[in-house]
């Protein structure tokens, strides 16, 4: 969530320190070997690299991801030819991702940033002018480290949506994967399936079982009516959970038709 997956930066990883260690040896000690990574990549995969970047960092401030006409209002780029290649050499990238609102058509198509170094980059290190060698470790429980954790985890997720459909068993259903956002209510997730069948995912990092309570169990009844009200859908609706470590068994917990655990993500 902080590297990216990428080969080359893991192996930069120093056995005998803790993750965090490495994290502030990488990017915030004087010197950091990546903390100029992200200009790297930027300078070597584009021609463009100013125009790409741009798009980039505008997206990162809307972490749900914007649409083309958006894109165009906050960067004042025009409209054509450049900005088409910009977003489809992005998107072959993997920097983003492109993935349609519920019961939209291609028009409504929206851009979001998925990348995990460069969400990482944006978030903590760009603009970073501290002195604190131990950065890292010293936000270990900050309320942005846990925010960020959290929004990251959903997009790993998302990259893995083919091994999520595996532990479903839907891998042979014909399906369409988007997002909804409704009056008060949103789903970033969305498997709408051939078999009548949506599963509503709720991605959630916990450093343990995750836990549904009372009130959190009513907030995704009455999201789920929401939802099915506005789609005007009578397919089941089945709640997804895709956790770290799982859902904690309580009075709560058998509301939960599926489960997807971190582990489930990295099956071949």
């Amino acid at each position: 969530m902080v590297l990216g997956g990428t080969p080359l930066y893991l192996q930069m990883l120093e056995r005998n320190l803790s993750f965090t260690q490495n994290v502030d040896n990488l990017f915030f000690i004087q010197n950091a070997p990546l903390v100029r990574e992200y200009d790297f990549l930027f300078r070597s995969l584009f021609n463009e690299a100013t125009l790409h970047r741009q798009i980039i960092e505008t997206l990162a401030n809307k972490v749900t991801g914007m649409t083309r006409n958006e894109i165009m209002a906050a960067t004042k780029i025009e409209d054509g030819g450049a900005l088409t290649k910009a977003l489809r050499n992005l998107s072959d990238c993997d920097f983003i991702r492109q993935y349609s609102a519920f019961g939209k058509i291609e028009r409504g198509t929206i851009y979001q940033l998925t990348d995990l170094f460069t969400l990482f980059h944006l978030r903590y290190v760009k603009g970073y002018r501290g002195q604190d060698e131990n950065h890292w470790q010293n936000m270990i429980d900050s309320p942005s480290r846990r925010a960020w954790s959290g929004y990251s985890f959903e997009q790993l997720c998302l990259h893995h949506i083919r091994q999520i459909k595996q532990k479903l068993g839907i891998s042979g259903v014909q399906s369409d994967v988007c997002a909804w956002k409704g009056d008060g209510a949103q789903i970033d997730l969305l498997i709408d399936r051939r078999d009548q069948t949506i599963n509503l995912c709720e991605m959630k990092f916990s450093q343990s079982e995750f836990e549904i309570t009372k009130q959190y169990d009513e907030h995704l009844r009455e999201r789920a009516e929401s939802f099915r009200s506005a789609a005007k859908t009578r397919k089941a609706l089945h709640q997804t959970f895709v956790t770290t470590y799982g859902v904690k068994k309580n009075m709560y917990s058998g509301n939960v038709q599926s489960e997807v655990k971190l582990d489930d993500l990295f099956v071949e």
